[in-house]
């Protein structure tokens, strides 16, 4: 690699604090990954449990499930957040990197719980004794440095309209409200971890969660950047579709309806228009350069969680894959494809030229076609296993080779999120070493 001589402020977004932040949400990436992989592996040699003791695949899904979730996607968000009130930048800004290792250490805490037995038996909700309260306090400590920056900007900074301070201060009540809300979710008396009463996803509920991304995108683009002059039409079009999408949300109820009635699933075919918007949405704002291959990346991740979600929801098609390996691979196209693709885009637009971490042709490629074969051979499975139940339970030829070939697509997946985590933790020593054209695009 080369040396800039520039100096270590490569861009006004590429501060220490935001690359801290992209360092620990790769590392909990590539630590969740390695999880994957070895349960891959016990997947294909159960017999290696044995030599796991009480930490057997039970546990250790738990793990991988909930890094992936609370470290490598909510980590980002962090860094998002820092920029958002000003916490990178000022005297607090030194307070930006012990809240990182607070947060990541009460992950360790929810781990070393998990792996010892300890969960409520929710999904994503397994914050269960010490960890419950661990974890709710990070989030609280992160909290607390948004806070304070906040107040810190109010006073000091002079050209902050009353609209942005407004609007900040929405979000604090908003974010101050997610651990008291994960604190109680968490309690096993809240609500039953399996509720006999339910029937489980409707075209309503579907929808509704659905609309919750839809709001989350339409908002992101204003704490990254500004929208370019002429678009303000594009954008006042989506969001009053969002809200007559939100009307529609109400006006079909939260009752147990079979998704076999058609008001259900062509109520959620309604999500397709975003497919379009979305991109049409997402040009009407600048960005940096260094976006591009993300941004592509995101929004054709985005279109496939959409239209395959439709399609999986109608009639016949979700009571042939419901409970089968078909879901996981559409989970990980939601987790995997989406959320990683539309994470690591907004990690460049805040890092700038330091971007340039994500940007390695190796890495993006071999992430991306590795969730994509990955999204192939979980759905030929599921498929498969629709008709034959037995077909992933049982060991059989072409069981076992759609299971090697998600352990080989699995150990891709780890390497380029490795690749990262290294580039990552260079930029955070020498923040001012910028690669060579030829050295990003190896």
């Amino acid at each position: 690699m080369s040396q800039s001589p520039r100096d270590s402020n490569i861009s006004p977004g590429s501060s220490p604090q935001v690359v801290a932040a992209a360092s620990h949400a790769l590392f909990w990436l590539v630590f969740a990954n390695s999880v994957g992989v070895m349960i891959a592996i016990l997947l294909l040699f159960p017999a290696l449990n044995r030599l796991l003791g009480e930490w057997t695949y039970g546990r250790w899904i738990i793990v991988h499930m909930n890094l992936e979730l609370y470290g490598w996607t909510s980590l980002p968000m962090a860094g998002f957040l820092f920029k958002v009130y000003g916490a990178d930048r000022g005297p607090l800004a030194q307070w930006c990197r012990p809240v990182l290792w607070v947060w990541s250490a009460s992950l360790g805490v929810g781990a070393y719980s998990w792996l010892s037995g300890h969960s409520s038996g929710k999904l994503f909700l397994d914050w269960s004794g010490y960890a419950r309260i661990f974890f709710p306090l990070a989030m609280i400590a992160l909290w607390l440095l948004l806070a304070a920056s906040f107040v810190y900007e109010w006073k000091n900074a002079a050209n902050s309209t009353l609209a942005a301070r407004g609007a900040k201060l929405l979000g604090l009540v908003l974010l101050l409200i997610v651990p008291i809300v994960m604190y109680i979710a968490s309690s096993p008396g809240f609500y039953p971890a399996i509720n006999p009463d339910t029937g489980g996803p409707t075209g309503a509920s579907q929808l509704e969660s659905s609309l919750i991304i839809v709001a989350i995108l339409l908002m992101l683009p204003f704490g990254l950047t500004r929208r370019k002059a002429g678009h303000s039409r594009i954008i006042a079009i989506a969001w009053a579709i969002m809200a007559a999408e939100f009307l529609l949300c109400f006006a079909l109820g939260r009752a147990d309806i079979s998704h076999h009635r058609p008001a259900q699933y062509l109520s959620l075919g309604s999500l397709l228009i975003w497919v379009p918007l979305t991109a049409a949405y997402y040009a009407a704002f600048e960005w940096h350069a260094n976006t591009r291959r993300w941004r592509i990346a995101f929004l054709c991740w985005w279109s496939a969680l959409v239209l395959t979600g439709w399609v999986l929801f109608l009639p016949g098609i979700l009571d042939h894959f419901k409970f089968t390996d078909g879901l996981v691979g559409h989970s990980l196209l939601a987790m995997a494809g989406f959320t990683s693709s539309l994470l690591i885009f907004v990690l460049v637009q805040l890092l700038g030229e330091g971007g340039w971490i994500f940007n390695r042709t190796r890495s993006f490629y071999g992430w991306n076609i590795a969730v994509l074969a990955y999204v192939v051979l979980m759905s030929a499975a599921g498929w498969r296993e629709g008709f034959d139940p037995t077909f992933t339970i049982v060991p059989g030829m072409a069981r076992n080779a759609i299971y090697i070939l998600r352990l080989v697509v699995g150990l891709v997946m780890l390497a380029s999120s490795l690749d990262w985590l290294i580039d990552a933790t260079t930029l955070l020593r020498e923040p001012a070493l910028v690669p060579t054209a030829q050295e990003v695009t190896a």
